[in-house]
């Protein structure tokens, strides 16, 4: 869609914007290119609500789905860094309770191998429906949260649930709320304005959010007077009342894995902070070896040691979409038959971490080499055809290209 297109559009009624927007395409498409120094390029296409006709910006917080995951990893380290938290210890000493795999029970879980995504949980049991005032360990108890094949450290299965247990040990070790503790270990140093689950945010940062659509009808995020009435998943018939909230009972209430809303200008600012080893703008958040250790690869496909796509959005995926992991970190391109790891097409290793939830599709990804990278999403964009090249969708592949056209 052209950007003579968009501003026809955003002048029409609203109801014409809503029936113009075509079903074949994203709703919203925003795109930044970044260097070491700062921004280089922006595109942004397409409304961030068709209702009101308000068009997507750089600046608008979306939420960027699993690319959370990377942010919540710099915390983490900002931790380890402080000898707050060891990756390596077994994390049941962080959580106050054994987490075990009832058939390995000798073997520790450590923050390593969750972040890793080698502890052996899976996420079908559930990982984020727990409501405020309810411990999460109760998943635990379920059998099928459990990888029965494979011990901890030996298998890669992407699994959300990791997040939620390393968000209670964050809390444990802190006594501070997840979502403020994120922002008080990485969002306000780097100047951010963004926030998990919407509570940490203010009202007017909220109604600038960009909706999350499935066939053109919202699912997420149309906060037109503000922030939320209610943040966190509660039970039925229950308050809000985010005064129940205790360390290291539900680390899911804030979704650690997928709940960050943050704008492209602040993704590449992500990105950024990795591009420079753990400073960005004079601010050092991260010691270079701690960067490092976190995009080093902890597992690498060898054909059968991992289930190389998320299982509830990979189905049917002939090639593999993870074949490179680090701590909360993908790496693309890797060089071998079966993988599919390379939306940009040309073959160069990139770090960061793909999005993908409620229609948008999302990424960050940086080339160290080069010093440049791309932090792009678009909504409504799960009925996106598969890749002409590779195991993400045609629209990550075209907006991935593009940015690699303009290093």
């Amino acid at each position: 869609m052209s950007f003579r297109r968009i501003r026809i559009l955003a002048l029409l009624p609203c109801l014409a914007v809503a029936a113009i927007a075509s079903a074949g395409e994203p709703v919203a498409q925003v795109r930044v290119a970044f260097d070491r120094d700062g921004i280089t390029s922006t595109r942004a296409e397409g409304m961030a609500d068709l209702a009101t006709g308000r068009k997507a910006t750089a600046d608008d917080p979306v939420r960027v789905a699993s690319i959370s995951k990377l942010v919540t990893a710099i915390g983490v380290m900002r931790l380890v860094d402080a000898g707050t938290l060891d990756l390596d210890a077994d994390v049941s000493r962080y959580l106050g309770w054994s987490l075990r795999h009832p058939q390995f029970p000798d073997t520790p879980i450590t923050l390593r191998l969750l972040l890793s995504h080698r502890s052996s949980l899976t996420d079908a049991a559930g990982y984020y429906a727990t409501p405020l005032g309810q411990p999460l360990k109760g998943i635990l108890d379920d059998p099928k949260v459990w990888d029965d094949a494979h011990a901890p450290g030996a298998h890669f299965r992407y699994t959300n649930l990791n997040f939620p247990l390393v968000a209670m040990a964050m809390e444990n070790v802190t006594g501070e709320r997840f979502d403020r503790l994120m922002r008080r270990l990485v969002l306000e140093p780097l100047k951010l304005d963004a926030c998990y689950n919407w509570e940490s945010c203010d009202d007017a940062t909220a109604t600038r959010a960009v909706v999350l659509y499935r066939d053109r009808q919202p699912v997420r995020d149309e906060n037109r007077t503000g922030r939320p009435p209610c943040s966190v998943v509660i039970a039925e018939g229950a308050d809000c009342d985010l005064a129940r909230w205790k360390a290291g009972e539900n680390g899911a209430l804030f979704s650690p894995q997928g709940g960050l809303r943050i704008p492209a200008n602040g993704l590449a600012k992500i990105g950024r902070l990795l591009l420079n080893h753990g400073e960005v703008d004079g601010v050092r958040l991260l010691a270079p070896d701690t960067v490092a250790a976190m995009l080093t690869p902890q597992w690498t496909f060898d054909g059968r040691n991992g289930v190389t796509h998320e299982e509830d959005t990979g189905d049917g995926q002939t090639k593999a979409f993870f074949c490179r992991y680090g701590l909360a970190v993908q790496t693309l391109a890797t060089p071998a038959k079966d993988c599919g790891d390379d939306p940009f097409g040309d073959g160069i290793a990139r770090v960061g971490h793909a999005g993908d939830a409620y229609g948008l599709l999302s990424g960050l990804w940086v080339d160290l080499k080069a010093g440049t990278g791309v932090a792009y999403f678009a909504t409504d964009a799960g009925g996106s055809p598969a890749g002409d090249h590779s195991a993400f969708r045609r629209i990550e592949e075209t907006l991935a290209a593009d940015a690699a056209e303009r290093r």
